[in-house]
């Protein structure tokens, strides 16, 4: 997750259809959980619906979207409206606490929440994943977690349990972070009941849930799209490529283990190969260089000898077309940016950028390639790749605008990522229902 926000108006279908994995969090049943979600900047619906039934209610959940996946769920007894960013670079799940928050979980109206005390089973043995080790708060005896992000924000408080409701189905007691300290100024997090951590950590949503896959398909403005937890069928899908997903197992001061991590091969733009050094695209020894795919970050950051490769080749075969202006300032990290005339760029004469993994690739063309400046009326855009060097990120980062209109699968249980390019989201949303 970083401070980059993307503004985008999609709708999402989730869905929810492994009965194994459903088995372990949700009571006992033969039903089949599918859920549409929708995501916009204005508030929508998330219907939920059980497929084993011939005919069945359909319940709605609300879902917005203004700068991140944001899902709508509610949590505690009785239940309570939340809204969680969807972050598959997180670990632990959690809600606003601090009674000045606009947007907050009220822990002491539910009775089913417990907080951990520092003797807690999940306190001693499940948070020693996290990069700041959980401590004890001995005025209150109380599990304390700090989580930090790499856009220099923290969040802070206590490890807690409690009930997290989809639809009409309720979780078992899921651990998440009931914090009071945040430190983050941005006007869009007041909005957020908190963060739903998706990672590969033990104390994720998605172990926790017992998930053994999970995909999306994050759709362009306006368009819909689809996510779904557990198995999915869809015929018209074309046939994903596979990268095998890296299993990290040393603590390495520059490496995340529970990352989703994949082997970097390579970088195309157009049908140019670009002459990187293989050694430039490994993860040294101190676990700098990794590969990641992460739904919370926007953009997609490489390492600067990488970055700077790419932006020499996009700048040399976008001349015609584009014109550079190194006076605009814009995210840290995005150093290539360009004035244009009264009209939009002509997207089509872009050259695409393959990011090439072992056996996959992901294809960045067109409007995914260039984003507009906010305030300069569309005339100022920036290239969609930033230098991780001055955002101070020691790997390369794949973000969610660049996973746009891409199926994106990860078999946990194979140890593999998919993806298939192309996808119209918006169309596989529909086919699912």
């Amino acid at each position: 997750m970083s401070s980059s926000s993307i503004h985008l108006q999609i709708t999402v279908w989730l869905l929810i259809i492994s009965p194994i994995a459903y088995s372990r969090i949700f009571p006992t049943t033969n039903q089949t959980l599918i859920l549409p979600l929708t995501t916009q900047n204005s508030s929508s619906s998330l219907l939920f619906q059980r497929s084993r039934l011939v005919s069945s209610p359909s319940i709605k959940v609300p879902f917005t979207y203004d700068v991140a996946l944001t899902v709508s769920l509610t949590a505690g007894s009785p239940p309570q409206s939340i809204t969680m960013v969807l972050d598959t670079g997180s670990e632990l799940s959690w809600l606003k606490c601090k009674q000045s928050s606009t947007s907050m979980f009220h822990h002491v109206k539910s009775s089913s929440y417990s907080a951990l005390p520092c003797s807690s089973p999940v306190c001693t043995t499940k948070t020693q994943d996290f990069s700041l080790p959980a401590s004890c708060d001995k005025k209150t005896n109380l599990c304390h977690v700090v989580v930090g992000y790499a856009d220099g924000s923290t969040v802070e408080g206590n490890l807690a349990q409690d009930t997290f409701t989809i639809g009409s189905s309720t979780t078992r007691a899921t651990a998440f972070g009931c914090m009071d300290v945040i430190s983050s100024v941005r006007e869009e997090d007041d909005k957020r009941t908190g963060l739903m951590g998706m990672n590969r950590g033990r104390l994720s949503f998605v172990n926790q849930m017992g998930l053994s896959k999970f995909s999306y398909c994050i759709s362009g403005s306006g368009s819909t799209g689809v996510l779904v937890l557990g198995e999915s069928s869809l015929p018209s899908l074309p046939p994903l490529k596979y990268t095998p997903l890296v299993t990290l197992t040393d603590r390495l001061p520059y490496s995340d283990r529970f990352a989703y991590t994949v082997n970097f091969e390579g970088i195309r733009v157009g049908s140019k190969l670009l002459p990187i050094p293989k050694s430039d695209l490994m993860r040294g020894q101190s676990g700098s260089g990794q590969t990641m795919l992460d739904s919370g970050t926007q953009f997609t950051f490489l390492r600067a000898p990488v970055y700077k490769v790419l932006k020499t080749e996009f700048t040399e075969q976008t001349k015609s077309v584009l014109t550079v202006d190194p006076s605009v300032v814009f995210e840290e990290g995005m150093e290539l940016c360009f004035r244009v005339g009264s009209a939009k760029p002509d997207f089509s004469k872009l050259p695409a950028v393959t990011l090439m993994f072992e056996g996959a690739e992901l294809t960045v063309s067109g409007q995914k390639l260039l984003y507009p400046v906010p305030g300069s009326g569309s005339k100022k855009y920036c290239f969609t790749f930033g230098n991780s060097e001055p955002a101070g990120i020691e790997s390369f980062i794949i973000g969610n605008l660049h996973q746009q209109n891409v199926w994106v699968e990860y078999d946990l249980a194979h140890k593999k990522i998919g993806f298939a390019n192309g996808v119209k989201c918006n169309q596989a949303s529909q086919q699912l229902l």
